[in-house]
C-alpha cells in the first residue's frame, strides 16, 4: 500500500477548487453585465425616447407597433426641439414593476414643460420590458390618447388718447398701389381711383395721384385703407390696369381725421412694441382628434397699451380751427403742470410739408418780444412799469425800425409798449443788452433746448448770440436770425403759465431728454410777463379772444419774403398754445383760430 504525499494531496484538491471558483468569477461577470431588474430596461427606454430614437425605444416594449406610433406623435405633435429624460425608484412586485421618470421637453420659443410619471414594467421569461401603455409618455393619458402643443397669440397692444379712448387699434389695412407703366390709360384710371377713394380720404385726387406716379417713378401707394374702407370699395377697384391690392397687419386709425400726422409719428414709435408673449398649452386628444383635457397652460401675456397725453376734445377743437385757413396753419397745446402734449393739430396744406408743428422753424416776429422783455428785467434794464420810448421809427447803428403802419404812443410803459406790441421800444430795449442775454432769456423761458421726445420729433428754436448792435436789435424784435417752432413758442408760454420750463411728453412712461442748460426763471421776470401778457389781452392786439375768459397771450406778425407769418401764443388756465398761419398777415388771423379753438372746448377747460 503506497502513501500519497500531503503536498499532492493539497495540490490535487486545488485543482478543482480553482476550476470551481473560476465558473463561479464567470457566472457573476455574466450576471453583473445582464439585466438585473427593471431599472436598467427604463433606463434604456428613456435613453432611446429622448434621444428620438423612436423605433429602438418601441422595441423596448411589449407592443413596438403601438408604442412606435404614439412616441413618434409625441415628439411630431409638441413640436419638440428636444427631450431631458431621467429614471427614478424602481418598485418591484413579482414579475411587474414601476419606474419613476421625469420628461423635460424642449418646445419652441424657448417654452420648458416638466413633469414625472411612472413607467409600466413587466418581466417575461427573465427579460424587463416596458409594459406599453400612453402613461409612459405622460401620467394623464388614457390608452388612445395623444397630446398636442396649442398656442394662444396675445392681443397687440392698442394706443389712447389721454381719457383712454382708442386712436390706434391692431388690424388690417389694405394698400392701393398704382403703377402708371402697367395702365394703357393712366389717366382713366387715376379717374376711377379718385372717383372711389375721393369720399374716403379728400387728399386724393386724379391729378395727385398722377404726380404721385411721377415722383415715384414706379409705383405709387395711392392709400391705405382699414377693413371698414376696404370693404366699401375693394370690389370696384379689382381690375383696374396698374391697381394692386395687398392686405398686411398694421395699426389702424380709429378715426382718419384725428392727429393723422401725429399718429403716423407714433405708429412708427411703437409698432414694433405691440406684440405680447403668446400663451401656450398641451393638450391631450381622443381618438378623434378631439381635445379632451388641458395638460399644462401659460396664458398669453398681451402687451399693455401705450396712453397718449394727447385730449381728445382739445385735439378735435384745434384741429377744426386749423383746418379753416387755406394757408398752412398749426397749433400746438401743451399742459403747463405736467409737459402732456394735448394737441398737435395741422391742416392739409401744412401736412404736405411733414410734422411742420413741431420741427418747422420760422421768424416768430413780435411773440418774441416776450423773450426780450424777460432779458430786460433780468438784466435789471427794466421793468413793466419803466417807461420807455415808442416812436413811430428809431434809428439805431445803420437800420431804422419802423412800427406797424408807423403808429407812435410816445413814452409809455413798458407793459403798454409791450401790449401795443411796439417794435421801436423792444429794438432799443435789446440795443442796450449784453450779446448773450437773448439767447439765455431763450433758455430760461425753455426756446432753446433739445427735447428727445418718443413719438413726436421736435425743435424748439435757435437763439443765436449777437454782439453786433444792428443783430442784436433786429433779434429782439423777432426779425433777425432768430428761428423758432409753434412747438417751442407752446413751451414758452407754458414756462411763464407754470414758472418754469415744464418738460414735455406725449407717451406716458417714456421720459424725455432735455439736452441744454435749464436755468431758473425769477419771479418777478415770472410776475411782470404775466401781468404783460394779460393786457395784450384786456387791451391791446388780442382783445378778440378776451370773451374767452382769463386768457394771456402775445401776438406776432414776422416779414418774410412775399408777406407775414401771423402768430398768437398763450395761455388760459392749465391749457398753454402757440398758433401759426404761414404768411397769414395779420396776427389777428392767429388770434381768431386761437379762440376758435377754446370756444370749441368743453366747460371746465
Amino acid at each position: 500500500m503506497s502513501t500519497k504525499s500531503p503536498r499532492t494531496t493539497a495540490g490535487r484538491r486545488a485543482a478543482p477548487l480553482l476550476v470551481a471558483c473560476a465558473v463561479l468569477a464567470a457566472m457573476v461577470t455574466a450576471c453583473s453585465s445582464a439585466p438585473q431588474g427593471p431599472a436598467p430596461a427604463a433606463d434604456a427606454f428613456l435613453a432611446a425616447f429622448a434621444g428620438r430614437a423612436v423605433a429602438g425605444a418601441a422595441r423596448l416594449t411589449n407592443q413596438p407597433e403601438k408604442a412606435s406610433a404614439a412616441l413618434r406623435s409625441a415628439w411630431d405633435q409638441l413640436q419638440a426641439e428636444g427631450l431631458t429624460a431621467r429614471s427614478g425608484a424602481a418598485r418591484v412586485s413579482g414579475d411587474t414593476a414601476t419606474v419613476d421618470y421625469s420628461y423635460d421637453w424642449k418646445l419652441p420659443k424657448g417654452r420648458d414643460w416638466r413633469y414625472s410619471g411612472q413607467l409600466q414594467m413587466a418581466r417575461a421569461e427573465g427579460r424587463w420590458v416596458v409594459r406599453w401603455t400612453s402613461s409612459n409618455i405622460h401620467p394623464k393619458l388614457g390608452d388612445t390618447q395623444t397630446m398636442a402643443l396649442r398656442t394662444e397669440q396675445a392681443p397687440r397692444a392698442r394706443v389712447n388718447e389721454q381719457s383712454g379712448s382708442d386712436v390706434l387699434v391692431p388690424g388690417k389695412v389694405t394698400r392701393v398701389a398704382f403703377t402708371a407703366a402697367e395702365a394703357t390709360d393712366p389717366g382713366a384710371v387715376a379717374n376711377s381711383l379718385a372717383a372711389q377713394l375721393h369720399p374716403i380720404d379728400a387728399a386724393v385726387t386724379a391729378d395727385s395721384i398722377l404726380a404721385g406716379a411721377r415722383d415715384a417713378g414706379a409705383t405709387f401707394t395711392v392709400a391705405l385703407l382699414n377693413e371698414v374702407e376696404a370693404n366699401q370699395v375693394t370690389t370696384r377697384l379689382i381690375g383696374l390696369p396698374g391697381v394692386r391690392l395687398t392686405q398686411q397687419w398694421d395699426l389702424v386709425a380709429t378715426d382718419r381725421e384725428f392727429a393723422p400726422d401725429l399718429l403716423a409719428q407714433v405708429r412708427k414709435t411703437v409698432i414694433d412694441e405691440v406684440d405680447g408673449k403668446a400663451g401656450w398649452s398641451v393638450v391631450s386628444l381622443n381618438a378623434n382628434g378631439v381635445d379632451t383635457d388641458v395638460l399644462t397652460e401659460v396664458a398669453a401675456q398681451p402687451a399693455p397699451s401705450f396712453a397718449l397725453s394727447v385730449d381728445r376734445y382739445v385735439q378735435m377743437a384745434a384741429q377744426r380751427a386749423v383746418d379753416a385757413p387755406t394757408e398752412q396753419t398749426m397749433m400746438v397745446v401743451l399742459r403747463p403742470s405736467t409737459g402732456a402734449v394735448l394737441a398737435v393739430a395741422q391742416n392739409k396744406a401744412a401736412d404736405r410739408d411733414g410734422p411742420v408743428a413741431t420741427i418747422g422753424r420760422y421768424p416768430p416776429g413780435s411773440i418774441f418780444k416776450t423773450v426780450t422783455a424777460a432779458a430786460a428785467m433780468a438784466a435789471g434794464l427794466a421793468t413793466p412799469d419803466t417807461v420807455v420810448p415808442c416812436p413811430s421809427r428809431i434809428v439805431i447803428g445803420e437800420r431804422t425800425i419802423p412800427n406797424y403802419n408807423d403808429f407812435a404812443v410816445g413814452d409809455v410803459p413798458m407793459a403798454t409798449a409791450y401790449e401795443r406790441s411796439c417794435n421801436t421800444a423792444f429794438a432799443k430795449l435789446a440795443s442796450e443788452l449784453a450779446p448773450d442775454a437773448l439767447p439765455e432769456a431763450a433758455a430760461r423761458l425753455g426756446v432753446v433746448q433739445n427735447y428727445s421726445i418718443d413719438g413726436l420729433p421736435t425743435a424748439s428754436g435757435s437763439v443765436p448770440q449777437a454782439a453786433e448792435l444792428t443783430q442784436r436789435t433786429e433779434d429782439g424784435i423777432g426779425q433777425g436770425r432768430v428761428l423758432v417752432s409753434p412747438f417751442g413758442m407752446a413751451l414758452m408760454a407754458a414756462t411763464v403759465a407754470r414758472g418754469a420750463t415744464p418738460v414735455p411728453y406725449l407717451i406716458a412712461g417714456r421720459p424725455t431728454t432735455v439736452d441744454g442748460a435749464r436755468p431758473e426763471l425769477a419771479p418777478q421776470v415770472v410776475a411782470g410777463l404775466r401781468a404783460m401778457m394779460r393786457k395784450v389781452v384786456t387791451g391791446g392786439t388780442a382783445e378778440r379772444i378776451a370773451d374767452q375768459g382769463e386768457v394771456f397771450g402775445k401776438t406776432g406778425e414776422a416779414e418774410v419774403d412775399g408777406g407775414s407769418h401771423s402768430w398768437f401764443v398763450g395761455y388760459r388756465g392749465d391749457l398753454a398754445f402757440a398758433a401759426l398761419l404761414v404768411k397769414g398777415g395779420s396776427s389777428d388771423r392767429a388770434v381768431a383760430v386761437t379762440r376758435d379753438m377754446l370756444a370749441a372746448l368743453p366747460s371746465g377747460y
